[in-house]
């Protein structure tokens, strides 16, 4: 056998800490057809600076679809499927990298996903530029063997093969056809070259993760062996490996024969179908005569359908896939929303998701009995949600498993008509709905009755587009989408239903109002700045005061949200009124010239604006403007110091009373700002912060200068008489 060695990488991501699945990195590969080894590389890394400490790192594998991972273990919504995901843990302790090989053999041809990601992130809200998280890098790499020649067994012959050695296993392939029912492979005429009883080992199928369904069967002595599967794979290669299990140089020569067992379908659906398709778009003309010859040929094939119902093993159902937008796809049944169902085969509806676009939402599939269609009372219709073939007897104890997937079942009856199935993440294939009516004294009970089941089926990004306390979010990697939802309000879990830790709507509205109203400690700064006629900083706190409020009105999670514009407006907002206050009160603080004072104003504001254009959440947005004001003010207090050979300040009472406390406040609020902040205490330490920054304006605004007279409004008016007094100077003339 010609064995080829291909080899696939994709660029190393930088893990995060988790918290949602948007912190996931997810890794895409595609293995080829006929592989009989796969092999991953695992490389992890970490920087080494001394932030870098002991990691673990947690690497999922699944097939067919991104792997549903629950780290935090919050629950999943209601009527969710959810199976383990296979995972396994990387420590990067005194090693700067770690490599780790995972082989897996005879692996399933199609998409495999890999997720890395660190341990629960711990909700510490961090400035950026105040510190320098340590980097943690993680790669994967794919190494895959794949046979080139390999043996095709034709169905219902029997062909001869060899077994040159255990050390060398015997691969041949399969091609299950479409409406197989069934399957049996057989072992004939074992014969060793040492003239002794055979044994051997044949597996069926492919390894998929995080379930593996492989058969495996041991034959020994020289009599027939054989495997039967139900409901194998539609329109697929089945793999299967045969190993010698005798001596080491042993060769065993052997025969191998696969046959099927057909399912013979009856469909509803015709050309008839589409004509109804095309004129449920357009709309038939009244009182054509096309129209009325449909109607009665449909009624016709029905009666023929209805007497030839039994000579079939199931009942198709056409669906029309019709796609809405990324990741979002509606099933409509041709005929009418409702679909018949009986006892004697089960009714099939299939749900394309083979477009390798599809596994990244949530299939829902929903299931509403008419109880008027049903005539026996404790009649029961039992549903099966599959992927790669359909089960095709349904039972009471049927546990809906087809030869190498494990489906997922459903029931609706006249006690319970409603039944829904969330699949997340359904891996990329067929789908198949199989329906069937079960009596409990047995099936010939229930010969004649039939039920009408309304089914609707749908692919969206987000369940229930992650409810009132969630954001659902599209997701990239590399031309891979799928979407995840990101939790507010506490609320956690795959769709944000689980509300163990979710704040009550008094919280929230708590919340609201601490981060809001805390914004008006800024009157009193502004007051002292109309006293003191600095209206241009007094207009920059208002300016503040406002969009703050707003903002956070506008950016909390829970009900308790107002938005008077747009979010990105807000923030914006929000953040330059925040950095020019600052700007603005040092400068004011340094008594420059009013002209040169002004022009600072403008160029620092247009400078500040373009800045948080660039980088809004960037430190040094804020640090910047900042130093720089502080050195044009000590440069202008050691010039008035110099100049009037004096402390300047040159009043105690000014350092006790009003800059101590004010540069103490200020400081004990970027200490608030940047190292206390966490996600469950920022609406009280930043309405903290708030309240402490405006207060410090107040404390730190110089008084008036001394040739203005204070605000007097009652010389202001002119409505009443007044003592007048002349200024004007005598010109005396000399002659």
């Amino acid at each position: 056998s010609l064995y080829v060695s291909e080899y696939f990488s994709q660029s190393a991501q930088k893990l995060s800490f988790y918290s949602w699945y948007g912190n996931a990195k997810l890794f895409h590969f595609h293995v080829p057809e006929d592989t009989v080894l796969l092999r991953w590389l695992l490389q992890a890394s970490r920087g080494k600076g001394p932030e870098c400490t002991d990691m673990e790192i947690t690497v999922h594998f699944r097939y067919g679809a991104p792997p549903v991972i629950n780290p935090l273990g919050t629950r999943f919504p209601a009527n969710a499927t959810v199976r383990p995901s296979y995972n396994i843990s990387i420590t990067l302790s005194s090693a700067v990298q770690n490599t780790t090989f995972v082989n897996v053999t005879t692996p399933a041809a199609g998409d495999w996903f890999i997720a890395a990601h660190l341990p629960e992130a711990a909700g510490r809200i961090e400035v950026k530029g105040f510190s320098t998280p340590c980097p943690y890098m993680f790669q994967a790499d794919m190494f895959v063997l794949r046979l080139t020649d390999m043996p095709v067994l034709e169905p219902g012959v029997a062909v001869p093969q060899t077994v040159v050695s255990p050390a060398k296993p015997l691969h041949v392939k399969v091609f299950v056809p479409k409406h197989a029912a069934g399957m049996r492979f057989e072992l004939r005429s074992c014969v060793t070259s040492e003239q002794k009883a055979c044994a051997m080992r044949v597996t069926l199928g492919s390894i998929t993760l995080p379930q593996s369904f492989q058969r495996i069967i041991t034959c020994t002595g020289n009599v027939n062996c054989s495997l039967a599967l139900d409901w194998p794979p539609w329109e697929k290669w089945l793999q299967i490996m045969v190993e010698s299990l005798g001596a080491a140089n042993a060769s065993v020569s052997v025969e191998m024969l696969a046959s099927f067992t057909a399912c013979r379908p009856g469909s509803t659906s015709s050309f008839l179908n589409f004509s109804s398709l095309n004129q449920s778009q357009t709309g038939p003309r009244p009182g054509s005569a096309g129209a009325a010859g449909s109607s009665t040929l449909s009624a016709g094939e029905a009666s023929r359908n209805a007497s030839s119902q039994r000579s079939f093993c199931l009942q198709n159902q056409p669906v029309v896939r019709e796609d809405l937008d990324v990741v979002s796809v509606r099933y409509r049944l041709l005929n009418s929303p409702s679909v018949p169902v009986n006892s004697l085969s089960p009714t099939l509806l299939l749900l394309n998701l083979n477009t390798g676009m599809d596994s990244g939402g949530s299939l829902v599939v929903s299931l509403l009995l008419n109880k008027t269609t049903v005539s026996l009372a404790n009649a029961t219709v039992v549903a099966c949600v599959s992927a790669a073939s359909p089960v095709l007897s349904l039972n009471a104890t049927q546990n809906c498993s087809t030869a190498f997937f494990q489906g997922y079942p459903l029931s609706v009856s006249t006690s319970s008509a409603e039944a829904m199935l969330i699949v997340l993440y359904p891996q990329t294939d067929d789908w198949f709905l199989s329906l069937q009516l079960i009596c409990p004294k047995g099936q010939g009970e229930c010969n004649a009755a039939e039920a009408k089941v309304t089914v609707f089926a749908y692919l969206t990004p987000c369940f229930n587009d992650c409810g009132p306390y969630g954001q659902c979010s599209l997701l990239r990697r590399h031309g891979y989408l799928y979407a995840g939802c990101s939790c507010k309000a506490g609320w956690g879990g795959w769709s944000c239903t689980d509300d163990t830790k979710a704040q009550s709507v008094g919280v929230q509205n708590l919340a609201t109002l601490l981060l809001t109203l805390s914004n008006l400690m800024f009157l009193p700064a502004i007051v002292v700045a109309i006293y003191r006629y600095y209206l241009v900083e007094a207009s920059v706190y208002t300016y503040t005061m406002f969009f703050s409020t707003f903002y956070h009105a506008c950016d909390q999670p829970g009900v308790a949200v107002m938005c008077i514009m747009d979010y990105d407006t807000l923030q914006y907002c929000d953040f330059l009124g925040s950095v020019v206050s600052i700007w603005v009160t040092i400068l004011c603080m340094s008594r420059v010239k009013k002209i040169l004072k002004y022009v600072l104003f403008i160029l620092g504001t247009l400078l500040i604006a373009m800045s948080l254009q660039l980088d809004r959440r960037g430190v040094w947005n804020m640090m910047g403007p900042c130093l720089f004001a502080l050195v044009i003010m000590i440069a202008a207090w050691i010039y008035h110091g110099v100049k009037r050979r004096h402390c300047y300040p040159s009043s105690w009472k000014r350092w006790v009373f009003y800059l101590l406390p004010g540069i103490t406040l200020a400081f004990i609020a970027i200490s608030v700002y940047a190292f206390m902040e966490t996600n469950e205490n920022y609406y009280y330490t930043h309405s903290i912060w708030h309240v402490l920054v405006a207060c410090s304006v107040a404390f730190l605004l110089p008084p008036r200068d001394k040739h203005k007279k204070p605000w007097a409004w009652s010389q202001k008016l002119t409505c009443r008489y007044q003592i007048c007094q002349n200024d004007r100077e005598e010109l005396y003339a000399v002659t």
